[in-house]
């Protein structure tokens, strides 16, 4: 193994190496090598925003992602959450409006629609949930795997075919055209598309949404070979919680925020038996805000605005149960409701600093 091989080999996570029929070629591990901060994907403060008639959407609101090379990770979130707006935008299929997005040293949003073009080819594989985008109806499989070898000029374009149908499991069924194939085999073969082209990362939207749990269970195994064996970087879209439970960090987006990130350890027991150890955090943006978990609001009924307390090593919040009187709106003539409302809030006592805890013992603690 070259000098070169083996700084690769000791970067991203894991530690494993490529097998031996799909080694990463000299370019890309040349690539992977100048990663020294071992980030593959950042986001900082990314933004985009739609125009729909005279209304203005608001899809990503300053969100902030960091993957690490080799990583495999779940994004989820709910309809409107702003993810299927980030998998676009990180796969060259859209431009952010503000904010950076970078993706193994591509910078996203300074490209034009060649670099771009070029960026799909080259540095980043899909997955998608419906076959239609995945695959030509009227290609065999092996036709369908050479298509991006194709269109890039590629040489040995039939051999890297048959080795990726190979490593998906259906190097016998190459000559079968999609309407042949079970769902479970056509994403297969979505997969090995996906890989035709030896990108950096892999995205997938929902690749196990239309497929049952037994094939689920087959093609999640599948990425997550590819992840190991191939040191690709995978980024899952996705609400099926036997995926996302099963990577070592699911990022869930909230209102176009990444709001928090669960992450998985697996550790011995007591008994000598392996245990998966799971911590949820909320995220902490450039500045400074975070999003508390919807449970955490509702058993505490949180609203409006909380008390906060500082310590020596966190911070605590609970409820603002204060006896705050607003102040009414102001009338027209100047009558006496108005004059009532700042008499009541003049006697009313001082609001307590919110980083002050307030002596009432009644208050709800977290």
């Amino acid at each position: 193994m070259s000098s070169e091989q083996t700084e690769v080999v000791d970067l991203g996570p894991g530690g494993a190496q490529a097998a031996d029929h799909l080694a990463l070629p000299p370019s890309r591990r040349r690539v992977i090598a100048r990663s020294g901060d071992g980030r593959q994907i950042v986001c900082e403060g990314l933004v985009r925003i739609y125009k729909v008639a005279d209304l203005e959407v608001v899809a990503l609101q300053g969100l902030d992602l960091v993957v690490g090379v080799g990583e495999m990770i779940a994004i989820v979130g709910a309809s409107g959450s702003g993810k299927s707006t980030l998998l676009n935008i990180l796969g060259g299929l859209d431009a952010p409006s503000a904010g950076r997005a970078v993706v193994a040293g591509h910078d996203l949003g300074q490209m034009g629609r060649r670099e771009r073009t070029r960026y799909r080819r080259r540095v980043v594989g899909m997955i998608w949930q419906q076959t239609a985008r995945n695959l030509l109806p009227y290609l065999t499989a092996q036709e369908n795997v050479e298509l991006p070898m194709t269109l890039d000029g590629r040489k040995g374009r039939a051999e890297r075919a048959q080795r990726l149908l190979e490593l998906v499991g259906l190097g016998e069924r190459r000559d079968h055209r999609p309407d042949r194939l079970s769902g479970g085999e056509q994403q297969r073969v979505a997969i090995a598309v996906s890989l035709a082209n030896e990108p950096e990362v892999l995205f997938a939207d929902e690749p196990t949404g239309e497929l049952d749990t037994t094939t689920s269970s087959e093609i999640f195994g599948l990425l997550r070979r590819v992840n190991e064996e191939l040191r690709t970087t995978i980024v899952i879209v996705t609400h099926d919680a036997l995926v996302s439970e099963q990577v070592q960090r699911t990022v869930a987006i909230r209102d176009g925020r990444t709001s928090t990130e669960t992450v998985r350890r697996t550790e011995l027991s007591d008994t000598g038996e392996h245990q998966v150890i799971s911590e949820e955090f909320a995220v902490l943006d450039r500045a400074g805000r975070l999003q508390l978990p919807k449970a955490m609001v509702a058993a505490l009924g949180l609203k409006d605005r909380v008390r906060l307390r500082l310590e020596d090593d966190h911070v605590e919040v609970w409820p603002d149960t204060g006896s705050l009187v607003r102040p009414a709106p102001v009338a027209p003539s100047g009558g006496s409701a108005a004059s009532a409302a700042t008499a009541s809030s003049a006697s009313d006592p001082a609001p307590d600093s919110p980083l002050q805890r307030p002596d009432h013992p009644q208050e709800s603690r977290r």
